[in-house]
């Protein structure tokens, strides 16, 4: 098995704020296992807050290939495909590096699905029928025309997430309820300080046709999300506060639901467990994303149906996508029966990537 890999930066459409930054390019990775004919494609995504960059995902992989992949026999790896076991000694390499494991770990299910000629989804046992609405997600913008060209731009979806944490919050609901009266969900990423306001919030944004909050105080101030949630009309999950399997016990009692991400748990094979866990303690599940290319999403398109509610909406927001975007249908993500992924490579990859 070969592992080649491409840095590179996804500019988005529009200047992306949320409570704690702003952003106008995300950088990622995009990586291939290749294994005879066949092509794994695999992505690493590092918003700011995940601590990851080129370097430290390049370097990763590095080590990676050097102590596990270049090692794999593709003779044996035909016969006997095993995510989870891989993933593990790719996991216990180094501390962190999430992103860049989740990268290996989605080309792994790509590659496996080929190996098997099944779809990603097939293989974790997902069922299409059951895939959730995903959300359109609109930064914070208080410019009226460019917001309304946002929300245009969402046509295709049902469902809005909009960013709050600013001291505009109100307004801005108000402002997009001049444009759209679609439900929305609500992510103030970590941008209330202060419980009483958050809860305040809370019961005003229930009016308002908000359906849920994820990560209305610091991810650190488990006591004032605990607190919100007791008081809140609607769900309260958690997104900074959770990234791994690990977190669960910290979180208990603290949250409805959950965001997982696979740039968060190291990619599928954890995110699994997740949602599995999830379900065990009764939380809600929410499957989100980071700036993402279709490669990535169609990766948690492919768990979503396992998911309560989706947040997929990465390739419509980017202007570079390698991929074709992900077919939308009735506001949900389609699955297709192809092999893999079930991406279709526009050609940009190909040629950008050398063995």
């Amino acid at each position: 098995m070969t592992l080649t890999y491409q840095p590179i930066d996804l500019p988005l459409r529009y200047p992306f704020r949320i409570a704690l930054m702003s952003r106008t390019s995300t950088p990622i990775v995009l990586i291939q296992l290749q294994m005879g004919e066949l092509t794994g494609f695999g992505e690493a995504s590092m918003p700011p807050y995940l601590g990851e960059s080129h370097a430290s995902v390049c370097a990763f992989l590095d080590v990676a290939n050097r102590e596990i992949i270049s090692n794999i026999n593709d003779s044996v790896i035909s016969k006997s495909f095993d995510c989870q076991s891989l993933m593990k000694k790719i996991d216990q390499l180094a501390e962190g590096n999430k992103a860049a494991k989740a990268a290996i770990d989605i080309a792994l299910h790509d590659l496996k699905g080929k190996i098997e000629g099944r779809a990603v989804w097939q293989i974790l046992g997902s069922n299409p029928d059951q895939m959730p609405l995903t959300t359109c997600t609109i930064g914070i913008e208080m410019d009226p025309s460019v917001l309304e060209r946002k929300i245009e731009d969402a046509a295709d979806f049902h469902v809005l997430k909009i960013k709050l944490g600013s001291e505009d919050d109100k307004k801005l609901v108000k402002l997009i309820r001049q444009f759209s009266d679609k439900p929305l969900y609500v992510d103030a990423n970590q941008g209330w300080s202060d419980v009483n306001f958050a809860i305040e919030m809370a019961h005003w944004l229930a009016e308002c046709n908000v359906l849920l909050i994820e990560q209305p105080m610091l991810k650190t101030d488990l006591d004032g999300n605990g607190r919100v949630r007791e008081a809140s009309p609607i769900p309260v999950f958690a997104d900074e506060s959770f990234q791994r399997l690990t977190d669960f016990d910290a979180i208990d009692g603290i949250f409805d639901g959950v965001n997982i991400k696979l740039m968060k748990s190291t990619g599928l094979c954890e995110a699994q467990l997740m949602v599995a866990e999830a379900r065990r303690r009764q939380l809600k599940i929410m499957i989100g994303c980071m700036s993402e290319t279709s490669c990535a999403i169609m990766a948690a398109a492919a768990l979503a149906p396992q998911c309560d509610y989706a947040d997929l909406d990465g390739p419509w927001l980017i202007k570079n996508n390698p991929f074709e975007a992900p077919i939308l249908r009735g506001g949900k993500i389609q699955l297709s029966t192809a092999a893999g992924l079930g991406l279709l490579d526009n050609g940009i990859l190909r040629h950008t990537l050398t063995p």
